[in-house]
């Protein structure tokens, strides 16, 4: 059902941006896992006790002695939440909505593909960016783990971490590419496609400040990603990564649809 040669054109022109955020990203893991060492676990706690706010406005409530505690809570806090989203955002834009404001779009729907496939084959392209940067992500974690702290890091919890992050990261992209599918205008697009995953993340950050705004986590999907019930392996945390599998072939699902029905100038 996919389009070979849209498929290959939506790669193309989004390498740039993935190539950039995967290094940092890669370096942030090299980095993060350079930095373990079990005996610092009292000093980090310490050192959270000094700054709560901080460190929990970012996630970065240090859990435990584990390497992948380590990383789950330096890294999934907030650099694996951000960076995929924010290639989801400009991509999602870049593949439909900035298509159609340009007029480019006029160019694929006069070729012999259907609408469907076109808003198939586009979503495909920007799963598959999100997909390929966390499985780097996690590839480099685990053979940074390996060369320098051999046998340490617990491989399973680690890739179900991953996998609760991707389904995060696919809701995401699917709200984006919802966005940019129903609005012809790129600076709606970008509004609404930016805006709702940031507020739910401004939201979920403030919601790990203090036990007064604690409540506010409920209203953000961020908070079905449960790092330490992932890792605690809590029934609760494998049903919200479930629930966001879901939701993201859901909206997924939606983009297509309006895709497909919508008005688009041409």
């Amino acid at each position: 059902m996919i389009s070979i040669p849209l498929y290959k054109h939506g790669i193309r022109g989004g390498w740039r941006l993935w190539t950039i955020l995967a290094a940092v990203t890669a370096m942030y893991f090299v980095i993060i896992v350079t930095m373990f060492d079990p005996e610092l676990g009292a000093a980090l706690s310490e050192f959270a006790k000094a700054m709560p706010e901080l460190m929990s406005m970012f996630g970065m409530n240090y859990a435990g002695t584990t390497l992948v505690g380590f990383m789950s809570s330096y890294l999934y806090g907030f650099i694996m939440l951000v960076f995929p989203m924010v290639f989801s955002i400009l991509t999602a834009n870049r593949l439909v909505a900035r298509q159609i404001d340009r007029g480019a779009m006029a160019y694929i729907l006069a070729s012999p593909i259907s609408r469907k496939r076109i808003a198939y084959t586009q979503g495909n392209v920007l799963f598959t960016g999100v997909f390929m940067m966390i499985l780097f992500s996690a590839l480099v974690g685990i053979i940074a783990a390996e060369i320098f702290f051999p046998g340490e890091l617990e491989i399973s919890k680690f890739l179900m971490l991953n996998l609760g992050v991707l389904a995060l990261q696919l809701f995401i992209g699917g709200i984006c590419f919802l966005c940019s599918c129903i609005f012809n205008d790129t600076k709606f697009s970008v509004s609404f496609g930016a805006g709702i995953p940031s507020l739910a993340f401004i939201i979920q950050m403030i919601s790990n400040v203090g036990d007064k705004l604690e409540n506010a986590k409920y209203a953000t999907f961020f908070t079905l990603f449960n790092t330490e019930g992932i890792l605690a392996g809590e029934a609760s945390a494998y049903w919200g990564i479930a629930i966001l599998l879901a939701g993201g072939i859901i909206l997924y699902s939606a983009s297509i649809i309006v895709f497909s029905k919508k008005d688009i100038p041409v």
